[in-house]
């Protein structure tokens, strides 16, 4: 089959051609590649073309594709069943290797996904402090949850907006949006509503408005401000939990926060998301306490034993420090070919995740990442995709380096990048 063919049949029988909007190559335009299989650091799709993976199935691929520790483990729980409804010894086994590898961590509740464990979070640290109000930041993802699906009214202290239709207006009013990076309007908002808040929830470094770290203080500025006024401060690392460092963000930045979502390299590729927490906190979940949560496919012993798997050879001495080394060279490496070709660029990263701005320097926050030229992004998105390099289809999302990419795979990509500056500058 042709990609154009797969892409027609489609959009027939699903909205508009794919299970997840970015799918559809809708901010760059033109046709995606329908994927037919993985190995290490590539794919290939179904015409038979091979592309170097800085995708990887949007994060959970830190270990490389089709890693043969983490197939072996899926074989053989596949082996003894698919799925049980019921207590298993290796989702014990997981949930511990969490609470060892995740500083704040002392329980853990699995569930299916990111945005089921991000739903949980909020659900639980409203039940926790008996408030009602919400605080996100403009550009932070936490799944499509209708609390989350809020963007900016006029200004941080204003009620949002729903961004999504079929958000009830009622529900979006208890989120208030703020700009990631200001401290300032954290503590004016918290000075003006602290008492309604029951939680601030937050990407420690952004990774759904392309890649934006955090800076200095304002992690800090969120763990005081939630201290002071007894919110629960969550942090979403479904996408930074052990990319960023190997106990997340919050290891790398010495960040305790209350409560902790994580999801992709937890599962090692299948569906698996995980909320966890203090104790206390924790112990309001049911069947202990008074905030309901349930799945039938939490646990799954086949998603579990690819977890597990995958986390043990992220655990191993030096993987991190050498996945980091290979990022960093890609990084640099993209910055001087953008300067080679005069073109308004830069790049930067941190652990194994990386951003790509066309613009003179990194963004700082959403409004610094809607400056960068959109349209020169998508023109070196296509070049690069030409000779078999493979970007999230997306100005507005970070990407990702996995174990098995390696110097022959950089220096690839950067002999792609120096053609696709050409064409962009």
């Amino acid at each position: 089959m042709k990609n154009e063919e797969l892409f027609e049949r489609a959009q027939r029988s699903i909205p508009a051609g794919v299970n997840s909007p970015v799918r559809a190559f809708r901010s760059v335009g033109g046709v995606p590649p329908f994927l037919a299989r993985a190995e290490g650091a590539y794919v290939w799709d179904v015409e038979g073309k091979r592309y170097v993976d800085y995708v990887g199935s949007w994060g959970p691929m830190l270990a490389g594709h089709t890693h043969p520790a983490v197939v072996a483990a899926i074989a053989e729980a596949a082996s003894r069943a698919i799925s049980f409804g019921a207590p298993t010894q290796a989702e014990v086994d997981l949930a511990e290797l969490i609470c060892k590898l995740v500083p704040s961590v002392e329980q853990v509740r699995l569930v299916s996904s990111g945005t089921e464990a991000t739903m949980t979070a909020i659900r639980l640290a409203r039940g926790y402090t008996g408030r009602d109000a919400i605080v996100k930041f403009e550009g932070c993802y936490h799944g499509h949850a209708d609390s989350l699906l809020v963007k900016a009214g006029s200004g941080a202290l204003t009620f949002g907006n729903p961004s999504s239709a079929g958000v009830p207006a009622d529900t979006a009013s208890h989120t208030f949006v703020a700009d990631y990076n200001d401290s300032a309007q954290v503590k004016k908002l918290f000075a003006e509503k602290g008492g309604r808040i029951a939680c601030v929830i937050v990407e420690p470094v952004a990774g759904n408005m392309n890649l934006v770290l955090p800076q200095r203080g304002f992690l800090e500025t969120l763990r005081e401000e939630c201290t002071r006024h007894g919110a629960v401060l969550i942090f979403d690392e479904v996408m930074t939990g052990f990319r960023v460092a190997l106990g997340g963000a919050q290891a790398r930045y010495g960040i305790r926060p209350d409560l902790t979502t994580l999801g992709k390299v937890i599962g090692g590729g299948l569906p698996v998301g995980a909320v966890g927490g203090r104790r206390e906190i924790m112990e309001k979940l049911a069947p202990l306490g008074p905030v309901y949560q349930a799945g039938t496919l939490s646990g799954n012993p086949v998603a579990v034993a690819a977890g597990l798997a995958t986390l043990k050879l992220v655990a191993e001495s030096g993987f991190t420090e050498k996945l980091e080394s290979t990022t960093r060279a890609l990084v640099d490496g993209l910055a001087q070919e953008g300067k080679r070709a005069d073109v308004a660029f830069s790049a930067q990263c941190v652990g194994s995740m990386f951003g790509l701005y066309f613009r003179a320097t990194p963004p700082q926050s959403f409004a610094e990442v809607m400056q960068c030229d959109r349209e020169r992004f998508n023109r070196f998105f296509h070049a690069m995709l030409e000779q078999g390099i493979y970007l999230a289809p997306s100005a507005y999302e970070a990407g990702f380096v996995s174990a098995a990419h390696g110097k022959k795979e950089v220096d690839a990509t950067l002999a792609a990048a120096r053609v696709a500056f050409a064409t962009v500058s």
